[in-house]
């Protein structure tokens, strides 16, 4: 399969925030999205009649976490009028298909595919944690597989990343890149992302927290949310992380491994114990040479 792409994205009132559509060349599929004011909008155009599959993106008032609700319908437009009583959601996006080959089955399939596939990425929560699903002949599930293809990189283009892996296929074997953090006998790794730091699976962090946190409660409430989750947990004397997990910035990666205040560019290092830091002025500086 091509990886390459060509996005086209229409602004219907010319403003980035508004209603949007997005295609990509040579694909059937087609998406509408727009914020929760401009629902109206949205349903008045053509494609939402047609059938296809949609997202509910916000947050959950209670958790604070992002929140999305992943549905399907032969009639777009109706369903997501059967939505308006759900109020954590702002945004709405779905898809369809221009050349009108989205059958009842085909919708199934991708929502339970979908459905899946957030759950295993885990950067959202889900309002619906089951769809129905549906078995396609071989040839049929393969084209919904191309599609579903298309979605996943039309919807972080869109703003929207709860299908976005927090580390890619094959990152994980990859010792290349790897930064370890250390403290107390414990050790921690993780890599840059393109949105911040994943920490990954099995990683250790302090039991007990600095006192400072007591004045400065960031780190102690991002563990705390952590740990209620079930990212991370305690075992014997020490945290453990349950499954990968991206931060917003290497310090703040590394303040839940100290349990308090720290400074990622230089708490992160890589096996030859050269600092982050270190390693970004590094590059600057060859880049600088090579230009």
């Amino acid at each position: 399969m091509d990886k390459t792409a060509t996005v086209k994205i229409f602004l219907t009132k010319g403003s980035p925030t508004s209603v949007r559509t997005a295609e990509i060349s040579n694909w059937t599929g087609k998406a509408v999205t727009g914020p929760r004011s401009q629902i109206e909008d949205m349903l008045k155009r053509e494609e939402a009649a047609k059938p296809g599959v949609y997202f509910l993106t916000g947050v959950n008032p209670e958790s604070g976490r992002d929140r999305v609700y992943i549905g399907e319908a032969e009639v777009i437009r109706n369903r997501i009028k059967g939505h308006l009583d759900r109020d954590f959601w702002k945004t709405l996006v779905f898809f369809v298909s221009k050349d009108e080959n989205l059958t009842k089955a085909h919708i199934k399939y991708l929502e339970g595919r979908l459905i899946e596939t957030a759950r295993e990425v885990g950067r959202f929560e889900l309002e619906n944690s089951q769809g129905s699903g549906s078995h396609l002949p071989e040839s049929d599930a393969a084209d919904m597989d191309i599609f579903l293809y298309r979605m996943e990189q039309l919807l972080p283009i869109l703003g929207q990343e709860f299908l976005k892996s927090v580390v890619k296929k094959g990152e994980k074997s990859r010792k290349a890149g790897l930064l370890f953090c250390e403290i107390k006998g414990l050790k921690a790794t993780g890599r840059q992302t393109e949105n911040g730091f994943v920490v990954l699976k099995g990683s250790e962090a302090v039991l007990k927290e600095r006192p400072s946190t007591q004045k400065y409660q960031y780190t102690a409430n991002l563990r705390e949310g952590l740990i209620s989750d079930g990212i991370i947990e305690e075992e014997k004397d020490r945290l453990v992380f349950l499954a990968d997990h991206e931060f917003s910035s290497p310090s703040a990666a590394a303040a839940v491994i100290h349990g308090g205040q720290a400074n990622g560019l230089t708490a992160w290092k890589d096996s030859k114990g050269v600092s982050l830091k270190e390693k970004e002025a590094k590059e600057i500086q060859h880049t600088s040479v090579v230009m």
